[in-house]
């Protein structure tokens, strides 16, 4: 019996690429008719676009085509979720439709499989026209994660891989609603390694990516593999108190205007650590609520093909 691989394309208001995307994706099922059978998994965000149109139109005419519609935009995590959910393939893998990862590097990628690999990779050499603000925040994005998780994230890495069956149904095993997948697989283990590639701009349209995703991304990151916040505060409050002390013997034979204005930032610094400690704890119970509500990740709306 033939090895199948699905490929996950989330979609997220992408009707100017879509059409190139799907060119370029029938290349590569072309390429790997020999060795697999290859489906396309389509999965859309809730686009305000004619994109789920678009997809509507080549799942007529090509069975291999598969798309999920969501009721909403749930977000790209949940979009990825879902074609793991759904893919049945001994090999899975995932790429966003801008193109700026080359669906022509999934074959390389299957190949290297066969080396005894169940992830690979892609590992980012260099970034075409993107801003030297986002190569930046996400140079120190990868760098803090590093050092606050014990999970080692490959750095200038996205979501673009490919993974085994195994790896598949071990990431679909957990069920988080805050998810972070590139944290994910390397959480769950397996032989993995990188694939170097120049990253492309995109073919058309903007990033659905801007700052207040990036950060909420960054966020779930650090908070769904991390309590070292947590131990921080502990640290500070420390530091704090023999800070306050320190000042306290001081006032005792020094006490002038200088002193008072010290005394009085001094008051104000630890009254703002104050709330930002329980903003970092209110973070943890928040993601312990949303967990115990046990709702669905996403929902779907009409499906295709599948």
């Amino acid at each position: 019996m033939r090895e199948s691989l699905d490929i996950i394309i989330p979609v997220y208001n992408e009707e100017e690429c879509l059409e190139q995307t799907i060119s370029r994706l029938l290349g590569v099922r072309e390429n790997l008719f020999n060795e697999l059978d290859v489906n396309f998994i389509f999965v859309d965000d809730g686009s305000k676009d004619k994109s789920f149109a678009i997809l509507k139109e080549y799942a007529q005419k090509y069975p291999f085509i598969k798309a999920l519609s969501f009721s909403r935009n749930f977000g790209h995590q949940f979009a990825v979720s879902a074609g793991l959910d759904y893919a049945k393939g001994d090999y899975i893998a995932i790429i966003d439709a801008d193109l700026q990862d080359p669906p022509e590097l999934i074959k390389d990628m299957y190949a290297k499989t066969k080396e005894g690999y169940q992830v690979v990779y892609g590992k980012r050499l260099k970034r075409r026209k993107e801003s030297a603000f986002k190569k930046f925040t996400a140079f120190a994005f990868y760098r803090i994660f590093d050092s606050l998780c014990q999970i080692k994230v490959p750095t200038d890495t996205g979501d673009f891989r490919l993974i085994t069956r195994e790896v598949a149904d071990a990431i679909r095993n957990m069920p988080e609603k805050h998810r972070f997948i590139r944290a994910m697989v390397p959480w769950v283990g397996f032989n993995s390694t990188p694939l170097y590639y120049n990253r492309d701009e995109r073919f058309a349209g903007v990033t659905k990516y801007p700052l207040s995703k990036m950060l909420k991304l960054a966020s779930d990151g650090i908070l769904s593999f991390s309590t070292k916040p947590i131990k921080f505060i502990h640290i500070l409050a420390g530091f704090l108190m023999l800070l306050a002390i320190t000042i306290g013997i001081i006032g005792l034979f020094w006490y002038n205007g200088f002193l008072l204005c010290l005394i009085s930032g001094l008051i104000l610094f630890i009254g703002a650590l104050q709330l930002f400690a329980i903003g970092t704890i209110g973070e943890y119970v928040g993601r312990i609520f949303e967990e115990v509500k046990n709702r669905p990740i996403y929902i779907i709306k009409e499906k295709l093909n599948i």
